[in-house]
């Protein structure tokens, strides 16, 4: 009961506590005076937002394809078909792109992976050629 309580203090409290203190600080430091709020942020450009979708399908393709690569045989062949099938064999053929491994004629690797691999690719080849193209287009209608 008294952690309870005691995480009660830590999750309600201190962050309570420390808001009021800083809203002191802020008032101490302006006159007494709320503190203002921040002006919005400039809207993102369509060239940025390409950019960051190609960054995110990047990072997500190469989570993915990691994700495949830890079906693959390593160091002991045999070990992939044992763990990831049930049975000890040597695989019958690996690859790591298309991401594959086959044992006993079956495929191990979840079907979803190599589509999931074509699409994020897909995406953030269209997004890094789209990105300058806006960029390029949208210096163009300033000028």
């Amino acid at each position: 009961m008294t952690t309870l309580i005691g995480m009660m203090i830590l999750a309600i409290g201190l962050p309570a506590w420390a808001g009021i203190t800083y809203v002191g600080l802020v008032r101490a430091r302006r006159g007494d005076e709320l503190p203002q709020p921040r002006l919005p942020r400039p809207r993102r450009s369509p060239a940025k937002k390409a950019a960051w979708v190609a960054v995110l399908a990047y990072l997500a393709g190469g989570a993915l394809h990691l994700y495949g690569l830890s079906y693959m045989p390593f160091l002991q062949p045999e070990d992939a078909c044992w763990f990831k099938a049930g049975y000890m064999a040597v695989p019958d053929s690996s690859s790591a792109l298309p991401v594959s491994l086959v044992c006993a004629g079956e495929e191990i690797v979840p079907w979803w992976v190599n589509p999931g691999l074509l699409v994020l690719a897909v995406t953030a080849v269209g997004a890094t050629v789209t990105s300058p193209v806006l960029a390029v287009l949208a210096f163009r209608r300033r000028r």
